[in-house]
């Protein structure tokens, strides 16, 4: 059932959460990279193994690869930062998508998914899990009816994400949540591209899942990802005979937990400056005659639910893309972009503090075939921007009027 969002602030939310102090009262956390734990009378290691004991229940650590302080610090600000019960640190963004559906899922099982999602997330559901017996089917995601229609008695979870990469359609989350209840089932949503702007836990999601790579760490400088659920999921992970964050080994660094910790503090003043700079180029984009995709635009076809699921305060995302008609014209103006006028680089990912260009349709979707492409709305020219918050607005508008002048009118 949704909870009520209008009041939910992710940054207060944080602030809140019980402060970690360093060994020796430092005011940064201490970084704790023991791979294995004592413990203090013999017959407490069976009470681990057998799951009696753990960190949060009775403070007991065994082995890194199954609780770590450091990690654990972190994993409590970010369930407090999506309002969930429990957050599992991950090594990948790929690492909490895989390891969330196979605990979810056994040989046999069905996944229905938006269509309109990471092409390395794509290819998971499209081409691996089906070697393992879990066949996945893809609808579009604003079609409801399509989503039901596809629910088959096997099915154990519905997959979406916030905002669709690369076309940022927006899936109504409240009504998959009811509908995924209604059948008994799961509702996972990968939130990478809308970290304090959206909570999906708070309308009704069951997991939300991050590639924290991305603006949730915000220094493209390393990798981690994370799974927000509630406290009963977040220990079947951990299990020692069956759990997918325990037994795959997807662990993450406790060094990373803390350089992500030093930056949690300043995520929510970086994403409504990515959304402040992103809602400006979109309109000067929109303004000189393209056809622009951001949702905070009034023309998105998804613009009236985005109200509905923004934190107020928080902006739409710093994601945009930018229908360049053919992958030519796309490249064209990527050089320019980067080489000409220096409005930002040519790169995959997104969440860095400069500007991030890539055209997905031969990058980060290159996995979903072309007819796939087609009918998600991927066209080949398009250009995804991930908005910087390096230099100044002004010099930014700048720049990328002048690069898509000089492309477009030739």
């Amino acid at each position: 059932m949704s909870q009520d969002s209008s009041h939910f602030d992710p940054e207060l939310a944080i602030t809140q959460v019980r402060r970690e102090f360093g060994e020796h009262g430092g005011v940064a956390p201490s970084i704790e990279r023991s791979s294995t734990f004592t413990v203090m009378e013999p017959g407490i290691m069976p009470d681990i193994f057998d799951g009696k004991r753990s960190p949060d229940r009775e403070g007991c650590y065994l082995y890194s690869r199954h609780f770590n302080p450091t990690i654990d610090v972190l994993d409590r600000y970010l369930a407090a930062m999506e309002g969930t019960e429990f957050a599992v640190g991950t090594a990948s963004g790929m690492a909490a998508i895989s390891c969330a559906l196979l605990q979810l899922c056994d040989a046999g099982s069905h996944i229905v998914s938006s269509s309109t999602i990471y092409g390395g997330t794509h290819a998971l559901l499209a081409q691996l899990l089906p070697r393992h017996g879990i066949q996945t089917s893809f609808v579009h995601p604003r079609d409801i009816g399509a989503f039901e229609a596809a629910i088959q008695p096997n099915t154990k979870v519905i997959y979406a994400e916030t905002m669709g990469n690369p076309t940022l359609a927006i899936p109504n989350i409240e009504a998959l949540a009811n509908l995924a209840h209604k059948h008994g089932i799961q509702l996972v949503v990968d939130n990478t591209f809308a970290p304090m702007v959206m909570s999906p836990a708070r309308h009704g999601a069951d997991i939300v899942v991050y590639s924290m790579t991305k603006y949730v760490n915000g220094a493209s400088d390393l990798l981690a990802g994370c799974i927000c659920c509630s406290r009963e999921f977040g220990h079947s992970l951990y299990d020692l005979q069956t759990g997918c964050a325990m037994l795959l080994g997807p662990t993450m660094d406790p060094r990373v937990a803390f350089d992500i910790m030093q930056r949690l503090p300043h995520l929510a003043i970086r994403m409504r400056e990515h959304g402040r700079r992103a809602l400006a180029i979109a309109e000067r984009l929109q303004d000189l005659g393209l056809r622009v995709l951001y949702p905070g635009l009034s023309t998105h076809p998804d613009y009236d639910l985005a109200q509905t699921l923004v934190n107020p305060g928080y902006g739409y995302g710093g994601m945009l893309a930018l229908d360049c008609e053919t992958q030519e014209r796309a490249n064209e103006l990527m050089g320019v972009l980067q080489n000409e006028v220096g409005f930002g680089l040519i790169a995959v990912s997104l969440g860095y503090f400069d500007t991030l260009m890539s055209v997905s349709s031969c990058s980060t979707s290159s996995e979903i075939p072309d007819e796939e492409q087609t009918k998600m709305g991927l066209n080949p020219g398009l250009l995804r921007l991930s908005v910087g918050i390096s230099g100044s607005l002004e010099s930014r508008l700048a720049q990328i009027e002048k690069g898509v002048k000089k492309v477009f009118s030739s």
